[in-house]
């Protein structure tokens, strides 16, 4: 599969910079970050702190969001024309 180049959308140097620093994390990271969350806001429901159980219980989607992207800039990186 190739990918398709459009010379008119071209990343911008702060969006590289961040795709350089994002590609260092580990993959892992993220999805333990995720069921971190997950456990930590079961602690907290089973404790009776509802609410703030289901503050950190929403963190998770992000999270795994987060090594979504993280798993992509690792794959594709930048533009095909910068490599």
């Amino acid at each position: 599969m190739a990918l398709q180049e459009n010379p008119q959308h071209q990343e911008g140097e702060t969006t590289k910079a961040i795709e350089e620093q994002t590609a260092k994390v580990p993959s892992k990271f993220f999805l333990c970050a995720a069921l971190g969350a997950m456990a930590i806001s079961l602690a907290l429901k089973c404790s009776g702190h509802k609410h703030t159980a289901l503050f950190v219980g929403q963190w998770a989607a992000p999270f795994l969001l987060l090594g979504t992207y993280n798993k992509i800039v690792k794959t594709l990186g930048h533009d095909q024309q910068d490599r």
